[in-house]
């Protein structure tokens, strides 16, 4: 430590210290409240009284919180705003982490005294969530190990600290990977059909390189134009093919031996604690529940979708053929000529309509709509620390001018910030000592920054990225129970897209658009003919779309529903599970579970599959705001009292019946992607 410096995290803190803290203040701080848990669960279990909700599974409950806001803190930064420093503390904090949990999960006193709570839990007058947390920290031993021998609670140790690094350096690698791929083009020319902003952001990029040209990367801003609208077919494959070989490459960098290893100790681990394998393991705390149904559950939708998508992929194929005599269409074609036949069909020129999409209008639009549905409010906070100059702090108060949360929008890209979008926390919503504590929420993505020339300008599919994960963050702020753990998002994996992928639905709503899809030059509203360009062409290529996200779920349980033990080839094995459902032709050079980081480096192994079951909750659930009216205050209320407050209180189908009054029915989604058979129209 730098001496006479003061740590800013060994203090109570609310909002988060980024301008006054350092790595070397993380680590310590780190390394001071896992000594603070420790003493708090050795309170719990050194304690003479007997076991009781309150004096185990509450005082459980609300250990570690020093712990969690500091570690919550640490790995957002690592993945907005990483640094190599960040990254080697990650890598040496990750194991004394796990260390920890498994010192908990595995301390016999400890599931001494929650088994005594949970034995005779019919006797204690437990309200509902209450019921839950205790099931939740009974189940968080009996799956950690907690049952098991001694010799086989050393092996989950020794595969859950291996796992924790392992997934880190998966993500560094993936992230190298980008940040390392360079195109430079020289001649203007060759980037015909580029959109002007992509052009100039690659001339800037250049310049900054000291070279005079054009560099192309790998950030989303730049990749999916490339591969929408560059008319030079070579380079849309040495893009794609760059991208689609992240970790795969004979470098530093390659991933193919951690999958195998984190795929083989899933199994190892699974198998410890008596199930078949990692899909059992996760599934049993799904809304599915079995493999068995979640299979079903995509077959149908490949049922469905395959003689669609055979169809679309033919007319997507013509087109090339037509236009440019290109007999086998590739990887690094399909994006291209789908953009054109959408163009010709729909006369929707995407680049066109960006400039009714003005990032800054956007987000106050869609506050505009959490404004009308829940009576939000949001006002910017410009005193609020913030861990890079970009990022924008909000306070949201609710209709009665309570505040409700602290908001952090995260929205261009840069070197230290992985690729994608998300939500997260730095504090989590509870209840304790009869105060709310309200929660902060970030939102991060990787959208076009503003040029001198023009402002940052979203596209279609970039708006809906925003209020998909603006989705998420209203689940998050409006979260309303006692207990962390069961708070906002803290819910099921395939229930924790719902208020995200129903907020997406706004997207296609005039009511909705008109209050800010506005051309940043003009400020005319919107055309309703592009409007119903954009409505009619949402299901453009579904059934090729359906097949994708199909082939990916497929994929994560083709590591994790089977006894990876016997697999040496990542590639051949991947190669295999794609073959029965594959479009196009496959390229030797190309891996997709190299950097699959949903299920390589974040929780969605054996849970790739939520995002379309997901999709039948939120078709079904808007169909409801459809029949009553998009800001109908009633159904709106009911979405945020029995969804949006209640977090993982209940069991989530129980919570979905009480706001939709039913099941959710595959129809609703079947009948929006147009995958119905034409005998059921």
């Amino acid at each position: 430590m730098k001496a006479n410096k003061k740590n800013l995290l060994l203090e109570e803190f609310d909002e988060a210290p980024f301008s006054g803290i350092d790595v070397e203040d993380i680590e310590e701080a780190l390394h001071h409240y896992i000594k603070q848990t420790r003493d708090e669960i050795a309170a719990i279990t050194e304690q003479s009284q007997p076991p009781t909700f309150e004096n185990t599974i509450e005082a459980l409950e609300f250990s570690g919180q020093g712990l969690e806001r500091v570690a919550q803190l640490f790995f957002n930064l690592n993945s907005a705003e990483t640094t190599l420093e960040i990254q080697e503390l990650a890598q040496k904090i990750s194991p004394e982490l796990s260390k920890l949990n498994n010192d908990i999960t595995l301390n016999k006193a400890l599931f001494e005294r929650v088994s005594g709570v949970y034995e005779k839990q019919d006797a204690l007058n437990l309200d509902t969530e209450q019921r839950r947390l205790l099931e939740m920290h009974y189940l968080s031993f009996t799956r950690n190990g907690a049952n098991l021998s001694e010799k086989d609670q050393k092996k989950i140790r020794s595969i859950d600290q291996e796992l924790a690094q392992l997934s880190l350096t998966f993500g560094e690698h993936v992230l190298a990977e980008m940040n390392d791929f360079e195109l430079f083009i020289e001649a203007k020319e060759r980037l015909n059909g580029l959109p002007d902003g992509v052009v100039r952001s690659a001339r800037k990029k250049a310049q900054d390189k000291g070279k005079d040209g054009y560099l192309l990367t790998l950030d989303f801003p730049t990749y999916l134009p490339v591969m929408k609208y560059a008319e030079d077919r070579d380079i849309r494959k040495q893009m794609a093919l760059a991208f689609s070989s992240r970790g795969f490459k004979d470098n530093e960098n390659n991933n193919e031996a951690i999958v195998l290893r984190i795929s083989k100790l899933r199994h190892q681990r699974a198998q410890l604690l008596g199930y078949e394998h990692h899909a059992e393991y996760v599934l049993e705390r799904r809304m599915a529940h079995e493999l068995s149904k979640v299979q079903k559950f995509l077959d149908e939708l490949l049922d469905k979708a395959m003689p669609v998508a055979g169809e679309q992929l033919q007319e997507v194929a013509e087109l090339a053929l037509e236009k440019d005599g290109i007999q086998q269409l590739q990887k690094w074609d399909l994006h291209f000529y789908s953009e054109q036949l959408k163009k010709q069909r729909f006369s929707l020129d995407e680049q066109k309509v960006k400039a009714y999409f003005e990032l800054n209008k956007v987000v106050h639009g869609m506050f505009s709509i959490a404004n009308e549905l829940y009576g939000l409010k949001f006002k910017e906070n410009k005193k609020a620390d913030r861990y890079h100059e970009e990022v924008i702090v909000y306070d949201v108060f609710d209709e009665g001018d309570q505040f409700q949360a602290l908001f952090y929008l995260d929205l261009h890209p840069r070197s230290g910030k992985r690729d994608g979008a998300w939500m997260t926390l730095y504090k989590n919503q509870y209840i304790k000592e009869g105060k709310n504590e309200r929660p902060h929420v970030s939102i991060v993505c990787n959208f076009t920054r503003p040029t001198d020339d023009e402002p940052s300008l979203l596209t279609f599919t970039e708006v809906t990225t925003l209020f998909h994960e603006f989705g998420h963050a209203l689940h998050a702020m409006q979260a309303n129970t006692v207990y962390p753990s069961l708070s906002g998002a803290s819910v099921y994996w395939d229930f924790v897209e719902l208020p995200s992928q129903l907020m997406e639905n706004w997207c296609y709503e005039k009511a909705a658009l008109h209050r800010f899809a506005q051309h940043y030059q003009t400020g005319e509203k919107l055309p309703d003919d592009e409007l119903e360009k954009i409505r009619a062409s949402a299901n453009f290529l579904e059934g090729i779309q359906s097949i994708r996200q199909v082939s990916f779920a497929k994929l994560d349980l083709g590591w994790h529903a089977i006894d990876p033990s016997d697999i040496d080839d990542v590639k051949q094995h991947e190669a295999s599970i794609f073959k029965p459902i594959q479009l196009l032709p496959d390229v030797k050079e190309n891996c997709m579970s190299t950097a699959f980081s949903h299920i390589f480096q974040g929780g969605y192994s054996s849970g790739y599959y939520s995002y379309k079951w997901a999709e039948v909750l939120d078709a079904d659930a808007f169909a409801l705001f459809k029949q009553k009216g998009i800001f109908n205050a009633e159904v709106a209320k009911s979405f945020k009292e029995n969804i949006l407050e209640k977090g993982g209180t209940e069991d989530p189908m129980e919570l979905y019946k009480k706001f939709r009054g039913a099941e959710p029915k595959l129809d609703a989604l079947l009948e929006r992607a147009g995958l119905v058979d034409m005998e059921d129209h």
